[in-house]
């Protein structure tokens, strides 16, 4: 039985995908299956800078294993464990499906997105990465407050204390300097990578810490893994998040759906149906567009940052904004 599971492959394979897991099982629930295997290799740092003396970086795949407290989410690309290190240390595994490249090709992309991501305040820090036969995943920083999609999810559904208007515009700017910070990149192009699109732009890929600051992660994930669908996650209630070829304007056409969540959920988002017919109403307050409080004075602010959101969804790719655009506007 232990000798069949090891040996099982999916039928549906790619040119890359030797090993690669399509399984929903937690790393902590194969510890007997590893038993005697002799696949221990150990993860490799993402900083160079990193000392091996330093025990929180001595990781090797059965650490790892150990460490993992269980799936605490799913997506098109693969799972998200917790883990938790002997010296308390918490971290959080992102374990891809299915691989679109070899090993070396992996490695060089997870290093080359972690050094950029090492210069951006706003972006979610990769610490290592490991490519074994079996698993492939890559170890990011631990937000103790979940994703932006579990504290909406949260207030909605389970009446839990919703976000302020300031701590929404406080997550929406961040958002926008980290995908400025991506966009920005030069050169665009990093031999057959592409660096400036982010290609994954989503609530539940954005972190929230203590203080209500928001850090994007994923970042470049698209390239390193294919999406696998109908993996029986849970989505986030938001229409038609564009999944066309790698491009900016696609990534301000996400963040805009992402700003009309984040300003009230389905309401907000319905109001791409009929946004110019009932504008008026909705600067008169006679239509219910936001899910929070909020006073007079901070009415100008609100309406710029939906109108700012519904130009991102604009049709046309062309008539979309930039994100220095969005930022500027934005910051008045």
């Amino acid at each position: 039985m232990l000798s069949r599971a090891l040996n099982t492959k999916s039928k549906r394979t790619s040119r890359y995908n030797e090993g690669s897991c399509r399984s929903s099982l937690s790393l902590c629930e194969y510890d007997e299956i590893f038993i005697g295997c002799m696949e221990n290799e150990p993860l490799v740092l993402c900083d160079s800078d990193a000392t091996h003396e330093d025990c929180r970086y001595k990781w090797r795949l059965k650490d790892v294993m150990g460490a993992s407290v269980g799936v605490v989410g799913e997506t098109s690309l693969g799972l998200i464990e917790k883990v938790v290190f002997l010296d308390g240390t918490y971290n959080v595994l992102k374990r891809f499906r299915m691989v679109c490249v070899r090993r070396r090709e992996f490695g060089r992309r997870v290093s080359r997105l972690a050094a950029i991501g090492r210069r951006c305040d706003y972006l979610v820090q990769m610490k290592a990465y490991l490519y074994s036969k079996r698993f492939k995943f890559v170890v990011c920083d631990y937000y103790p407050m979940g994703s932006l999609y579990d504290l909406l999810t949260g207030a909605r559904e389970h009446d839990h204390t919703p976000l302020t208007w300031k701590q929404r515009l406080k997550i929406i700017l961040h958002i926008a300097k980290a995908i400025s910070f991506i966009h920005s990149q030069s050169p665009a192009r990093d031999r057959n990578m592409i660096m400036n699109i982010h290609g994954n732009l989503k609530t539940s890929n954005i972190m929230i810490d203590v203080d209500f600051n928001a850090y994007l992660s994923n970042y470049g994930f698209t390239q390193l893994a294919m999406e696998v669908p109908d993996t029986g996650q849970r989505k986030p209630p938001s229409p038609i998040l564009r999944c066309e070829p790698l491009s900016q304007k696609n990534d301000i056409y996400n963040f805009g759906i992402i700003m009309l969540d984040i300003l009230g959920g389905s309401k907000a988002l319905e109001s791409l149906k009929w946004c110019f017919e009932r504008k008026e109403e909705i600067k008169a307050k006679e239509c219910e567009c936001f899910e929070f409080p909020f006073e007079g004075k901070d009415q100008r602010k609100i309406l710029k940052v939906w109108s700012m959101a519904l130009a991102c969804t604009n049709r046309s790719n062309d008539a979309r904004p930039s994100i220095e655009t969005i930022l500027l506007h934005l910051g008045k």
